[in-house]
C-alpha cells in the first residue's frame, strides 16, 4: 500500500510547493520612477537630435529661398516661394561638376590608401613579434597629438620640391596615411583569437595571405568605420586644398563654394546654400548605408578579446 501511495503523495506535495511558491516577478516590468527616469531621457535625447539638426534644416529652407529673403528680420524659417531654380543656377553659374569630381576622386583615393596602409600596419603591430614593436608603436601613435599646423610649413616646401605642390597628388601624398587608422584597426585585431593565425601559419599561410584571407574578412565593422571617417573627412577637408590647389581647375567643392563668397553684402547666399546642400548629399547616403557597421566598429574597437 505505501509502495503505491508515494507516487501520489509526492505529486501533491509536489503541487502544494508550486501553489505556496511566490509568483515569477516580470523584470521587464518597470517602476514608476524608472519610467520617469526614461521619459526624462528620451525627451532630452529628442531635444539634443532637434539642437543638432536645426542648422542642416535652416541651410536647405534657405536654398529653397531668394537672395534677400535668407537674412531676413524677422526670421522664416520657411520660404514664402519655393525657388528650385537655385539648384539649377547652382550648376549654370559655377563649375560644381568639376569641384565634385576633383573632392570626389580625391576622397575615394586617400580612403582606399588609408584603409589600406592603416589595416596592413595595424597587423603588423597587433599580431606580429618583433623587437621594439610596442615603443615604435606609441611614438607612432603619439603623432595624432601633434598639431598639423607646427609641421605644415616644412612639409609645404617638401612637397613643392617634388614638384607636385598644386596638384592632386599633394593632398593624396599628405593624408594617404594617418596613425589613427592604425591605431582603429590594431584595437580590432586585438579583439580576434590568437588561434587562427596561429593554425593559418600550421596551415602554411604566409602573414600577408594570413591579413587578406582572415583578418580583413572578419573586420569588415572596423573597416567600414575607418572608410566612414575617412571619407568625410577628405571630403570636408579645407584647408589643405586651400594651401596646396592654386588652380582652379583643381579646385574641390570646399573651395569653390568659398569662391562664392566675395563679401558680406556681395553674395548670393541662397545659390551658396544649395551648393552646401548638394555637397552633404553624399556623405550623408554613405552614413545612412553604413551607419550599422560604423556603430559596431566603433563599439568594438576598445574592447580585447
Amino acid at each position: 500500500m505505501t509502495a503505491i501511495e508515494s507516487p501520489i503523495t509526492r505529486r501533491q506535495l509536489q503541487g502544494v510547493a508550486e501553489e505556496q511558491s511566490p509568483p515569477p516577478v516580470d523584470k521587464t516590468k518597470l517602476t514608476p520612477r524608472q519610467r520617469l527616469l526614461r521619459i526624462v531621457g528620451y525627451t532630452l535625447l529628442v531635444i539634443a537630435a532637434a539642437g543638432l539638426l536645426l542648422p542642416f534644416f535652416w541651410m536647405v529652407m534657405s536654398s529653397l529661398k531668394s537672395a534677400n529673403e535668407v537674412f531676413s528680420v524677422p526670421i522664416k524659417w520657411f520660404p514664402e516661394t519655393f525657388v528650385w531654380s537655385n539648384y539649377v543656377d547652382i550648376w549654370t553659374q559655377s563649375n560644381m561638376l568639376t569641384w565634385i569630381r576633383n573632392t570626389l576622386v580625391l576622397a575615394v583615393v586617400v580612403t582606399f590608401l588609408q584603409v589600406l596602409t592603416g589595416s596592413f600596419a595595424a597587423y603588423g603591430f597587433a599580431k606580429m613579434r618583433f623587437p621594439g614593436r610596442d615603443v615604435l608603436f606609441l611614438v607612432y601613435i603619439g603623432t595624432i597629438a601633434v598639431p598639423w599646423q607646427s609641421y605644415m610649413i616644412p612639409q609645404f616646401i617638401l612637397l613643392s620640391n617634388f614638384k607636385v605642390s598644386n596638384t592632386l597628388w599633394a593632398i593624396i601624398l599628405i593624408q594617404a596615411f594617418g596613425a589613427f587608422g592604425v591605431f582603429l584597426m590594431k584595437q580590432y585585431y586585438e579583439t580576434i583569437p590568437e588561434e587562427l593565425s596561429e593554425a593559418a601559419r600550421l596551415d602554411g599561410l604566409s602573414e600577408y595571405a594570413i591579413w587578406r584571407r582572415i583578418m580583413l574578412p572578419l573586420s569588415i565593422p572596423a573597416l567600414a568605420s575607418l572608410t566612414l571617417l575617412t571619407f568625410v573627412s577628405t571630403w570636408n577637408d579645407y584647408l589643405g586644398p586651400l594651401i596646396y590647389l592654386r588652380n582652379p581647375d583643381l579646385w574641390t567643392i570646399q573651395l569653390g563654394l568659398k569662391s562664392f563668397v566675395s563679401n558680406l553684402y556681395d553674395t548670393n547666399y541662397a545659390l551658396l546654400f544649395a551648393g552646401l546642400t548638394i555637397s552633404i548629399i553624399p556623405i550623408a547616403i554613405i552614413f545612412l548605408l553604413g551607419q550599422r557597421f560604423f556603430i559596431e566598429g566603433i563599439a568594438t574597437s576598445g574592447m580585447k578579446g
